[in-house]
């Protein structure tokens, strides 16, 4: 009879993958150090995948589950109006920037910075993470841009695309610098830019 598979192997795995390619990256990080990381078998990891790359794309899918889980829960959600929930969102990332920095960088940005001409699987599962992340805030935006009465200037879905571009440059600057804290004040210029784009003096440049 086949021995019966844990059923929380798999998840182990793209877990601890998590924590390694946001350390070591994708490039360095061997099937090795994941399944050392996870406490499991190099059996167990062809298991479920057949090579790294398929572990990886995988990875991106589970990021955008646990994650999703956390953001659909978060209390941003609760303000009665939509440009406060958009602020809130910023301001709940800021506060997500605590410990080390694998500890709070974003896997899928991560691995996109380093695999996107040399994978296209990976790089399709990174923007499918990061895009599908960023389609969460429209209906806030369209809703903003309705009760702000903006029009015509920008789409939501452009200043929702653009609202991760600042989320994941802050990283590459705490990356760099070695300094959580570059990633906090990026994030507190993104909150003043999404205000000032809703400020009554945008409101009466664009009318």
């Amino acid at each position: 009879m086949a021995r019966k598979q844990n059923p929380l192997t798999r998840p182990g795995l793209l877990e601890a993958a998590f924590t390694v390619i946001r350390t070591k990256g994708y490039a360095a990080t061997t099937v090795d150090d994941v399944c050392a990381k996870a406490e499991l078998s190099k059996g167990a990891f062809f298991h479920h995948f057949s090579s790294k790359e398929e572990m990886a794309v995988a990875a991106a899918q589970h990021w955008s589950e646990v994650t999703g889980a956390v953001f659909e829960t978060a209390s941003y959600h609760d303000a009665a109006d939509p440009l406060e929930r958009l602020l809130n969102y910023v301001a709940f990332r800021k506060q997500l920037i605590q410990g080390d920095l694998p500890d709070f960088t974003c896997f899928v940005g991560t691995m996109a910075q380093e695999v996107y001409e040399t994978s296209e699987a990976i790089r399709q599962a990174c923007w499918t993470s990061i895009s599908g992340h960023a389609e969460t805030l429209v209906s806030d935006i369209e809703a903003a841009l309705d009760q702000y009465r903006i029009t015509e200037t920008f789409t939501a879905e452009s200043l929702a695309l653009h609202i991760q571009a600042v989320i994941q440059g802050a990283f590459i600057l705490a990356k760099a610098s070695g300094n959580p804290q570059q990633a906090v004040e990026s994030l507190d210029h993104l909150h003043r830019y999404i205000r000032l784009l809703f400020s009554p003096t945008m409101i009466d440049h664009v009318e």
